[in-house]
């Protein structure tokens, strides 16, 4: 079993929200989300999303991973690789080889917990219902934020025009941040943010440590 390792990006959690993941994985992905999110918690991290591609010996576990504040290192990835492998050696949830692959969320990062909703309020985001509303399962606009077990949205509606909806956390199958310029800045600046906050850590940063 072999791991790759992925730079630091991340965010700075809203402390007034939940911060259980509310998407869950299935199948062979639950099984092994399962194992490992316990270890992640014991090493001071949390579990963003566990993804299994392919089959046979091109098998790969994708770990998805950040800390409290949303951040990860190169660091924290080995560190995180070298705690989950023998305990996923000893379960054996997966039959055959397969490489583990660490990594951070990345800037167009999945959400999977009410906070992060709150916590990326103003940036643009894509969300996936499990069933649809008034006949529509897909949604992209401006977040504002999570509220009554609902997340909300600015979204253009078509015919209806800019709408401010409610969309129920239980629904949602899928939810993710668009990619824009506003939102790497904003990331760029949060990293900085936290670097220049650690002790003994004053390393400059540019858009290449947001990679994920």
């Amino acid at each position: 079993m072999q791991d790759t390792i992925a730079n630091d990006v991340g965010s700075l959690p809203a402390e007034s929200a939940d911060t259980t993941r509310f998407l869950r994985e299935t199948g062979l992905a639950a099984e092994v989300a399962a194992i490992v999110e316990p270890v992640l918690g014991d090493l001071g991290f949390r579990l963003v999303r566990v993804k299994i591609q392919g089959d046979g010996r091109d098998r790969i576990v994708q770990l998805m991973a950040e800390r409290p504040d949303g951040s990860i290192t190169v660091d924290d990835c080995e560190a995180i690789s070298k705690g989950v492998s023998p305990v996923l050696d000893v379960a054996d949830p997966i039959s055959g080889a397969y490489r583990l692959e660490v990594s951070s969320p990345g800037i167009d990062r999945p959400l999977v917990r009410p906070s992060d909703f709150e916590d990326w309020s103003g940036h643009e985001a894509k969300i996936e219902l499990k069933e649809p509303i008034d006949g529509r399962k897909r949604f992209k606009g401006v977040l504002e934020g999570f509220e009554d077990g609902e997340v909300r949205i600015e979204t253009d509606t078509g015919e209806h025009g800019i709408q401010h909806l409610g969309l129920p956390v239980h629904l949602i199958s899928d939810a993710k941040l668009v990619l824009t310029d506003e939102l790497i800045r904003e990331a760029l600046r949060r990293a900085k943010e936290r670097h220049s906050t650690r002790p003994g850590d004053g390393a400059e940063l540019d858009e290449d440590d947001l990679e994920d």
